[in-house]
């Protein structure tokens, strides 16, 4: 007898299922509500988005604060009546969620067992606690912050879709400096769209070398509405940069963390316009205020040197330029005089000089010595003769007088 599907053996586990051995649906639903039963809560931080009350049950819808995903919250009435005030759509809560599993339909719902809202307090205090974190790691350290060039040919500009914010920047740029170029990206500038979307734009404009300088405008706002200028990821993004970025929020009394880790912060994005490009007006002014300067230095100084070159004219040396050759001639003439004087005074000196010792020499000459009478007696071997020992009778003799040479003998 076969068996009846009350009698089967089902599989332990949904692996082991097949199509000839197949669960019930009942015991799936079971199992699933099994499971999901065993989750715990959680709590969540999220937006609400719609709210559509009915009786004693809300039905919310919540959406991520950075994220495009959605989930459907329903809220009993006693957990919403511990509010202080009414929760109202655009509302930024944290909710504690359970899931839930309709065994009957086989629905899957969210049920809201505590939901707070989050005010503007624990916002700013969020805000702070990061910007206090961002500021320890050097982010916003003025020494990081790049210059603007002085004349950027082109800008990149982040911004609303038709936004006054775009307008005024590039009305105003364009008054001030017509030749400007503009590139621009249209992203959301609020919602959970602004973050990626800003930082997308920023990423592409960053790349492109044509782009001097980033502007990301924004025409104010409330705290919740710029709270995605003060996303980590946006600032660590601008931070990251390479081009210089340019904070034109528009909003002063809770200053976003763009504004700190941007190389400038404009306090409007007129204001931004006004400070990244100058006013053609201005600098025409500054040129012709330098051409007038240069003008008049350069007229001061030709009149300075032609003060001095007519001054120099006067001097006798330009004025008579003859008087230094004249000069120079008698001071030769007067030298050269000097100098044969004391040549002719030398050579009469040495003249004197040379007589005086031809005197002594023909002083000290025989020659004088014979002129005076004396003789000289010689040997045949031209000895002379000094003694009479060297002479002996009838030895022949060569005697020499002042008059010339004559022989002789010996008696």
């Amino acid at each position: 007898m076969a068996d009846t599907p009350e009698q089967k053996i089902l599989a332990p586990t949904a692996a082991e299922t097949t199509p000839d051995n197949p669960w019930p649906l009942q015991m799936l639903s079971q199992k699933l509500k099994s499971h999901i039963e065993k989750a715990p809560p959680a709590w969540v931080e999220a937006q609400v988005i719609e709210l559509n009350k009915r009786a004693n049950v809300s039905y919310l819808t919540l959406r991520d604060i950075d994220a495009e995903v959605s989930l459907s919250v329903t809220v009993w009435g006693s957990v919403l009546s511990r509010l202080e005030a009414p929760l109202e759509r655009g509302s930024r809560v944290v909710a504690q969620l359970k899931p839930d599993f309709w065994l009957k339909t086989g629905r899957l719902s969210m049920q809201g067992q505590d939901i707070r809202p989050v005010g503007l307090g624990d916002l700013l205090a969020r805000i702070e606690q990061l910007r206090q974190a961002l500021a320890a790691e050097g982010l916003f350290d003025p020494r990081r912050k790049k210059p603007l060039p002085l004349l950027p040919h082109r800008i990149g500009l982040i911004t609303g879709r038709n936004s006054d914010a775009m307008k005024d920047v590039l009305r105003n740029a364009a008054l001030r400096w017509p030749a400007v170029e503009f590139e621009v990206r249209e992203v959301p500038v609020q919602g959970v769209n602004a973050v990626a979307g800003v930082i997308g734009a920023l990423a592409e404009l960053d790349a492109d070398p044509r782009i001097d300088v980033i502007v990301i405008a924004r025409g104010g706002g409330s705290l919740e509405d710029l709270l995605p200028f003060s996303h980590e990821s946006l600032v660590r993004a601008v931070a990251a940069a390479q081009t210089p970025v340019v904070s034109a929020i528009g909003h002063e009394a809770d200053r976003p963390l763009l504004d700190e880790v941007a190389d400038l912060r404009a306090s409007t994005p007129t204001d931004a316009a006004k400070r990244i490009v100058p006013d053609v007006g201005d600098e025409l002014r500054r040129v012709n205020q330098a051409r007038t300067q240069l003008n008049r230095r350069i007229e001061n100084l030709l009149e300075r040197e032609s003060e001095r070159l007519a001054y120099l004219r006067t001097r006798p040396v330009l004025a008579n330029p003859e008087v230094m050759i004249t000069t120079r001639y008698d001071d030769v003439a007067s030298s050269r005089g000097r100098a044969l004087n004391a040549v002719r005074t030398q050579v009469g000196r040495h003249h004197d000089q040379l007589a005086h010792l031809r005197a002594q020499v023909r002083a000290l000459s025989p020659q004088k010595t014979l002129d005076r009478g004396y003789a000289v007696v010689q040997l045949e071997d031209r000895t002379i003769v000094r003694a009479p020992e060297q002479v002996s009778p009838g030895t022949p003799l060569m005697i020499r007088v002042a008059g010339g040479d004559f022989t002789a003998s010996s008696n």
